[in-house]
């Protein structure tokens, strides 16, 4: 059925119920404008704010951010090093804020190599929202799919699951985001076609958009056009779906 039949028919296809997000282009942002790349950064959390709301209205039930990857240490360290006081200042901004839009906050990633105020910030933004329910917001810092994956299988080891009994199910427990379904909807901002090592377990049937649109200038009219290009997508997941009945056959 086309689009237009869908809607003069009145159906209308399903939302994404789990958006996952790499908010790239925040640097080159900043760049256009003759400004350090943190101002590029600061920008991108005023975004996100109106991202979170706006999935909010679209009754999507988790979102997944790539706040800081495991390779961005890699990066200057004045760069890194105003990223980690950049949370700070937003989780003080911000955490009221979200718990007041009923946002649940998780943070997903290796805690280890942050500094302990860090971890600090973020135990308080999760348990201050733990009894959110409108919106669960995954950010992932110091995080990659990779490590997610060795975690996991380290995690089932001292676990003491058997090699014969570990499953793809069974494995999935043991995620980062074992909480929340995988991902409808895959968006990256900024130009970039590719996955940078984020969530590799979890989108093996994600649908795709990438989206030249800088990330700070990402709002309401790009989420509705990659939710639309969503909808658009035939999503058997490996299957074929059976072509409808023909009336008199």
């Amino acid at each position: 059925m086309t689009k237009d039949a869908k809607a003069a028919s009145g159906e209308q296809a399903a939302g994404p119920r789990h958006i996952a997000i790499v908010m790239d282009g925040n640097g080159r942002w900043a760049k256009k404008r003759f400004l350090p790349r943190f101002f590029g950064h600061k920008a991108g959390v005023d975004s996100l704010v109106k991202v979170v709301q706006a999935c909010i209205d679209r009754d999507v039930e988790y979102l997944t951010v790539f706040a800081f990857s495991s390779e961005n240490w890699k990066r200057p360290s004045d760069e890194v090093s105003g990223l980690m006081g950049l949370v700070l200042a937003a989780v003080s901004r911000y955490l009221a804020k979200m718990g007041r839009m009923g946002v649940r906050i998780r943070i997903v990633g290796d805690r280890d190599a942050v500094s302990p105020k860090l971890r600090n910030a973020w135990n308080e933004a999760e348990s201050a929202t733990a009894h959110n329910t409108k919106l669960t917001m995954s950010v992932a810092f110091n995080y990659g799919g990779r490590w997610d994956i060795v975690q996991a299988c380290k995690a089932a080891i001292n676990a003491g699951v058997p090699a014969a009994e570990l499953t793809e199910a069974r494995l999935s427990e043991f995620m980062a985001m074992s909480y929340a379904p995988d991902p409808d909807l895959f968006i990256r901002t900024g130009g970039e076609v590719r996955i940078s090592n984020f969530m590799l377990w979890q989108v093996a049937y994600t649908e795709f958009v990438f989206s030249d649109c800088l990330w700070p200038e990402f709002g309401e009219k790009q989420l509705d056009a990659a939710i639309e290009t969503f909808r658009e997508r035939d999503r058997r997941f490996g299957g074929v779906k059976e072509a409808p009945a023909v009336a008199g056959a």
